[in-house]
């Protein structure tokens, strides 16, 4: 992977700093995956469950570097999603902290690396790879859906190369972590640093608490990138008004940042010299498809910007016909290197080869200006972000009716705001359904509600009608 190519000239560069006062250097990163390579056998499947923290880090890179295949997920995932994943797709290694090994059903403990543990699992059945896969990633990790991002290493070098073309990365830059590993967007802004030679800033504190400030402080922050849930915490704890002299650029992406709020901090780098950059982007493009550019804040306040280097945007009419003039909608389709190989539902897809062939239909509604910016205008698909995460309203869906038997439900909503309709609600049981929600998937009450309706509505083939839901999901109970 050229995202290694120069690691021998990093080698007594430092990699990570944590919160913890450790460092490690590319050097040791590269020790790392010798051992982690002899330790698995090399092509193999692992269950990565991930922290921001420096073993987590190498268990992500080693993997890249050496061949290994890992899915991403969140080490707060709830047993039962993770065993269902493991039964899934028969992973034959798991790389997790030690305080996670009560949720593995199986498995022998073969090295122990600071905090994390390498398991071997009794695996009869593994999965065979495709070649050129390096990585997956969940499409809706907090409901435990099986269906997974393939991406290739030549995915991930393509996007981290445009990436750290547009923001201008050098060497000099300083990211600290404000975004999960094991979402896409923060994993894009490792590769894009690691590219250059970076030394990464990483933390498990969160932008709400004073350490997270102190710690990028003292370490000379020189970056920080946040959802559109982020940059609503930093307005009201008076980021504006920090003390922070290192910090040269913010970037915002996993949701419409709304336009308000995106002029308050254009306004916010205009004064301080900063640059701001509104992303765009999907995990079935390895991260980043589009970017607006920081001179362009203002100017443009509200557009998702242009296609980053190397990819091109289109729109399509229902009729799959481009559309060529301006303030028009229609379907955003994307043609680039990064668009990942497909999806995978089973362990028996991890063999497929490419079958997107480098276009995405993103399932976005989108219009384009006269000077050629686009704009996010709606979906097409059934997912919403909620704290910059993907929800998939259909495994959601799921969910609650294997839980809740003989119940229907039906979910609708829009970015930070999920509403659960359901036919039987009895009193407090609107408290019962969230808090499981809440416990199974991390979804908070704050975005998400309960209400009751008489009858879902359906169709002659008994399809839900979410059209006559969304009508009234803003009266919520």
């Amino acid at each position: 992977m050229i995202l290694f190519d120069r690691e021998k000239l990093y080698a007594d560069r430092i990699l990570a700093l944590d919160d913890k006062g450790r460092s490690v250097t590319y050097g040791q990163f590269n020790a790392f995956s010798g051992e982690l390579y002899r330790k698995t056998g090399g092509k193999k499947l692992i269950f990565i469950l991930c922290e921001n923290t420096i073993e987590s880090l190498l268990g992500y890179l080693g993997c890249l570097k050496t061949g290994i295949v890992p899915l991403m997920l969140d080490s707060h995932i709830h047993p039962s999603l993770l065993n269902g994943l493991i039964r899934e797709y028969h992973p034959e290694f798991l790389y997790a902290p030690e305080a996670c090994m009560g949720k593995i059903e199986d498995g022998e403990v073969i090295w122990h690396t600071g905090g994390y543990c390498l398991c071997r699992r009794n695996e009869k059945l593994p999965p065979s790879l495709f070649s050129q896969l390096s990585l997956l990633l969940t499409t809706s990790g907090s409901t435990g859906s099986p269906k997974l991002v393939r991406q290739s290493g030549d995915n991930i070098d393509a996007n981290a190369q445009s990436i750290a073309s547009y923001l201008e990365i050098n060497e000099n830059e300083r990211p600290v972590t404000t975004l999960p590993m094991n979402y896409t967007y923060g994993l894009s802004i490792i590769n894009s640093h690691v590219l250059m030679g970076c030394t990464l800033l990483l933390t498990t504190y969160g932008v709400l608490e004073p350490s997270f400030w102190e710690f990028a402080r003292k370490n000379k922050a020189a970056s920080l990138g946040g959802v559109p849930y982020t940059y609503q915490i930093l307005k009201r704890i008076g980021f504006m008004d920090m003390d922070l002299p290192d910090l040269k650029t913010i970037t915002q992406a996993g949701g419409r940042l709304p336009p308000g709020l995106h002029k308050e901090f254009a306004l916010y780098a205009k004064r301080t010299n900063r640059k701001l950059f509104v992303m765009y982007g999907q995990t079935e493009a390895t991260a980043r498809m589009g970017y607006l550019p920081a001179a362009k804040s203002l100017e443009k306040c509200g557009s998702m910007g242009i296609a980053i280097p190397g990819g091109r945007f289109w729109l399509e009419d229902e009729q799959g016909g481009v559309i060529t003039k301006p303030d028009v909608s229609g379907e955003l389709v994307y043609q680039g290197k990064n668009v990942a190989l497909g999806y995978a539902c089973s362990k028996d897809d991890l063999i497929k080869p490419d079958e997107w062939k480098g276009v995405l239909h993103t399932g976005d509604i989108a219009s384009r200006d006269s000077d050629g910016y686009y704009y996010i205008t709606g979906r097409k698909k059934r997912f919403i972000k909620v704290s910059g995460s993907r929800v998939n309203l259909d495994e959601v869906e799921r969910l609650l009716k294997e839980q809740y038997e003989g119940i229907d439900f039906a979910c609708v909503g829009s970015d930070d705001k999920l509403v659960i309709f359901t036919d039987h609600l009895i009193p407090e049981a609107g408290e019962d359904i969230l808090e499981y929600l809440y416990r199974v998937t991390g979804i908070g009450s704050r975005a998400a509600a309960v209400k009751r309706v008489d009858l879902i509505p359906k169709n002659e083939s008994g399809k839900t009608l979410y059209k006559k839901l969304e009508t009234t999901a803003d009266n919520r109970e």
